[in-house]
């Protein structure tokens, strides 16, 4: 099994990247594969430019978005850690979704372009079992009372993943981490996201449905 994590954190010794290893141990234990694609250190410019733009509307595919989508093609899962900003994930992960799924290869209207606002969405990913792991500063209460958690599910999970194609999602959220002085929340979530690995790597996991 070949594994595709898309990480998103400044630091790479800091607690987020601790729950990224914590949920690759599983997979490690089993010598399965994996591909780290860490924003911060590949370099990765999250602005949808002028050529992306142009992509979108039929010309050619951006320098480097090609070897985004070999790196999504070879996965047989794919997971995304990130810390949570504002009540979602960090806008350089944010970016590389808007310039790497793209129309023609993660959805497609009709026969293409032209059919943009005349013809229905066809979604044109690979449903690939997908896991996404955010880390919270704030308590699983303040997610509940307001209803983020939810949001953001349906924002990502439905409005982003399913949306192309991919609807075998979960969702996990880490809570209340932030500062040394949550330090047994802390070590609590790193075996949850020990456990969350154990669970996607299971070649008997229970399949999701995002819009279930």
């Amino acid at each position: 099994m070949h594994l595709l994590t898309v990480f998103a954190h400044p630091f790479a010794n800091r607690y987020p990247s601790a729950i990224m290893d914590a949920f690759h141990e599983p997979f490690r234990r089993e010598a399965h594969t994996i591909d780290v694609l860490d924003l911060h250190r590949e370099e990765f410019d999250p602005r949808f430019s002028e050529a992306d733009h142009a992509h979108f509307w039929g010309g050619p595919i951006p320098p480097g978005i090609a070897q985004m989508h070999a790196r999504v093609e070879a996965a047989d899962r794919l997971a995304l850690v990130f810390p949570v900003y504002w009540w979602s994930m960090p806008a350089l992960m944010k970016g590389w979704i808007e310039r790497v799924f793209t129309g023609g290869w993660a959805y497609q209207y009709g026969e293409g372009v032209a059919d943009r606002g005349r013809k229905p969405l066809d979604a044109l990913l690979r449903n690939i079992p997908t896991t996404l792991i955010g880390i919270g500063g704030s308590k699983e209460r303040t997610y509940d009372k307001y209803g983020y958690r939810d949001a953001m599910r349906t924002q990502i999970d439905v409005g982003i993943f399913a949306y192309c194609g991919v609807t075998d999602v979960e969702s996990h959220l880490i809570f209340d981490v932030e500062g040394d002085g949550n330090g047994l929340q802390r070590g609590a979530g790193l075996e949850t996201a020990r456990a969350i690995g154990e669970a996607f790597v299971a070649p008997d996991r229970t399949v999701r449905h995002a819009k279930a």
